[in-house]
């Protein structure tokens, strides 16, 4: 009796292996942007003038990384996601997806401000000390310790409650998770280094991620194979 044909349109879509890696790298780019950042910029404007005049390549460079990162973004986002499968809840994934394109939103649009602010500076450099760099530094990092730490946090906490509910992930990840997110709503004035626990935590995700996917592979093929 002949097989039946599966039809090519039928078949389930799935991310390409590896895609976790998208995520390692999302993290570690926001990390290194970030980092760059926080070494550079000092707490408050008083010595703007002297940090950007020494280090405008070191800040063009931070700035041209968080593109890239937030496309990495999007990838983790989709397999983190496809992680959970059919045992996706509605209402959590709404919140997941919701906060994720939100956060990505908040610092492109932060990081668009900052290139701005640089581009004047390249044509004016007394904008160091007008009311308008002022404002623009304001608008900045509220946008990213008030508006994006807080949507990182909420990301978290609805993947740490998919996580629980489904157990795709290791119960003592989303616990950590629970912890790390409510360290990002309510100590991100703390320091601004706080900040670097969104990505961290991106990247041990997409780790485990990948490990599970390299232990699932001997099996898929077996199953594959026949055995």
């Amino acid at each position: 009796m002949a097989a039946a044909v599966t039809n090519p349109s039928d078949r389930e879509l799935t991310p390409p292996r590896d895609a976790a890696i998208a995520g390692v790298i999302s993290g570690i780019l926001f990390i290194f942007s970030l980092t760059l950042a926080n070494l550079i910029i000092p707490q408050g404007v008083g010595n703007a003038p002297a940090w950007i005049k020494d280090n405008t390549r070191v800040v063009y460079l931070a700035l041209n990384l968080v593109p890239f990162a937030g496309i990495f973004f999007l990838w983790f986002m989709g397999v983190a996601r496809d992680r959970l499968g059919s045992h996706e809840d509605r209402f959590f994934a709404t919140i997941f997806m919701g906060t994720g394109f939100l956060y990505l939103g908040i610092t492109f649009v932060a990081t668009a401000y900052a290139f701005g602010l640089m581009a004047i500076y390249t044509q004016d450099n007394a904008i160091v000390t007008s009311a308008t760099y002022a404002v623009g530094i304001t608008v900045i990092d509220n946008l990213t310790f008030v508006f994006g730490s807080r949507m990182a946090a909420v990301f978290m906490i609805a993947s740490a409650t998919l996580w629980l509910r489904t157990k795709v992930m290791p119960r003592w990840l989303a616990l950590l998770t629970y912890l790390l997110a409510l360290v990002l709503l309510f100590v991100i004035r703390v320091s601004s280094w706080v900040i670097l626990i969104f990505p961290g935590w991106m990247l041990l995700v997409s780790l485990i991620l990948l490990i599970a996917d390299v232990r699932r592979r001997p099996v898929e093929e077996a199953k594959q194979a026949g055995l």
